[in-house]
């Protein structure tokens, strides 16, 4: 795996109309400044630290504040949170982004495969989406929907033409906080109720009515939030009381043991008893919504057994509820499977909230849903200022074009396919390697103490691996309730030799840990 490689394929090329180059001198990466040299080709790597694709994009050379100067900023005048949130014990100044790559300030290059946390979906500043953008300030950087203009309506209309009957009404918002704070609005207008269900772990926003439905301590505060918000016990068929080797819709399965007969998930039957439970004990006899990712983002990329939304929305229904789907990170053809996570689990939801890969990260998200339940909320003014920008219009609609020119949607699943089959080899080799999920290019690597009590790997030790990971030049995330979880969610636009490049920086990185436990 520590091998020589040219070239990842043409797709750089393709897109930033540069070549990547094919040579019989193999680039040896120095990770110390991220630059590339030629040596003869030879049967092994000159270092321990593993070769990282050439691209021969040239990033700009930064020329702005040192480092030093932006770490004071950010402890005195940024929010502290900022501080909080950074990831490593030395941050990663970035300073440029292509497709895949990044670049820090010093020129050291980084495979992305945390996207802004799921947020880049198409590439880092695509050149497609890029003049969409240009051409768009050129012309009208700001109106409001107030007014009619061509970007708002041609982009609503494609939009609604990649969901299924009957949600086809588009409310436009700034983020998946607002998208989800909105449809709870709306849940409860329609309904004439106001209890909503969620899952344990999930994560559904930051904002004062979002983080009721959030469901993970660390994202909470002690005051009062999200009244009226019940969570019930998540079907993690890893973590979980319950689960199997068949349970989940995914090319790796968990190495729990399972009796079940095919076509009856007794894992499911279990969980589902939860939810019966919660909606008996906890929630009055008519509720306003259930609030579900198709698959848990932060929580961990945590997977519910097959039929369980399923169940779970029939549910929900006959209490009055609607259902509602959180696409923040699994749609636009992340999953590779479907454009939408719902569609994984054969459900129609009542209502869809989406952000991130929808503008590629510019700031967009939107709530779909059907025309019987946006009539009920239009007995009020809604107003939104920057929904629907012009510019974030022609953003979003210059990503839908080009998933569909890139083919994003099978790149995920051909890709996150291999790299997930790949890191169940090393699921299966270490130790503290729990379990390995997921659907395309949204993938989770749960860490343990050791496989037979399942514990999760103590902050310390995901810290360390972490840490190993960026130094030998790739960025990926933590999540999970404790932690404990390693986040592969990175551009759609990730080749095959990307994915070995990563494999073998985190199986070294795993490995270091190991040796020095």
């Amino acid at each position: 795996m520590y091998k020589l490689v040219s070239c990842f394929s043409g797709r750089c090329g393709a897109l930033s109309g540069q070549s990547c180059f094919q040579t019989s001198l193999a680039k040896i990466h120095l990770a110390s400044s991220g630059a590339l040299c030629q040596k003869p080709v030879m049967s092994h790597a000159l270092t321990s630290i593993p070769e990282m694709p050439a691209c021969n994009f040239s990033p700009e050379k930064y020329k702005g504040m040192s480092k030093a100067q932006m770490l004071e900023i950010r402890k005195q005048k940024c929010n502290p949170m900022t501080m909080k949130v950074t990831y490593y014990k030395k941050p990663v100044f970035i300073h440029q982004g292509h497709m895949q790559w990044l670049w820090d300030v010093d020129g050291k290059r980084y495979l992305d495969l945390f996207a802004g946390v799921a947020t880049v979906s198409v590439g880092h500043c695509h050149p497609k989406v890029r003049t969409a953008a240009e051409q768009q300030l050129k012309k009208l950087w700001h109106t409001t929907s107030i007014y009619a203009y061509p970007a708002l309506h041609e982009y609503c209309e494609k939009l609604a033409s990649y969901l299924p009957d009957p949600l086809k009404v588009i409310y436009l918002t700034n983020s998946g906080s607002e998208a989800n704070d909105l449809a709870m609005l709306m849940a409860r207008l329609y309904t004439g109720n106001y209890d909503i269900i969620t899952l344990r772990g999930s994560y559904h926003g930051g904002s004062p009515q979002a983080m009721g439905l959030t469901s993970n301590a660390a994202y909470k505060y002690p005051i009062a939030n999200g009244l009226g918000c019940t969570n019930t016990m998540c079907p993690d068929v890893f973590r979980g009381p319950w689960g199997g080797s068949h349970c989940r819709d995914s090319p790796v399965q968990t190495t729990r043991e399972c009796s079940c007969v095919q076509g009856n998930c007794m894992a499911n039957e279990q969980y589902i008893k939860q939810l019966k439970e919660t909606l008996a004990t906890s929630a009055p006899e008519r509720i306003a919504a259930f609030f579900g990712e198709p698959i848990q983002g932060v929580g961990g990329a945590v997977q519910y057994p097959k039929n369980y939304l399923k169940e779970a929305y029939q549910l929900v229904r006959e209490r009055g509820g609607i259902c509602i789907a959180d696409e923040v990170q699994t749609g636009f053809g992340r999953t590779g499977s479907h454009f939408w996570g719902f569609e994984g689990h054969d459900v129609i939801p009542d209502m869809v909230t989406m952000a991130k890969g929808i503008g590629n990260g510019f700031p967009m998200g939107a709530v779909v849903t059907t025309p019987e339940i946006a009539a009920s909320f239009a007995k009020g003014v809604h107003f939104n200022t920057f929904g629907g920008n012009p510019v974030a219009c022609a953003v979003a609609s210059s990503v839908l074009d080009t998933m569909i020119e890139d083919g994003t949607q099978k790149n995920s699943h051909d890709v996150g396919t291999y790299l997930m089959m790949e890191l169940a080899k090393l699921r299966d080799k270490y130790e503290v390697i729990g379990d390995v999920r997921g659907k395309g290019l949204m993938i989770g690597v749960e860490m343990v103490k050791d496989k037979a009590s399942r514990d999760p790997l103590p902050p310390e030790g995901m810290n360390d691996i972490f840490e190993d990971v960026k130094d030998m030049g790739v960025l990926i995330g933590k999540g999970g309730i404790y932690g404990q979880t390693f986040r592969i969610k990175p551009p759609m636009c990730i080749t095959k030799e990307d994915a070995d490049f990563f494999l073998a920086v985190f199986s070294k990185s795993v490995h270091n840990y190991m040796e020095r436990r």
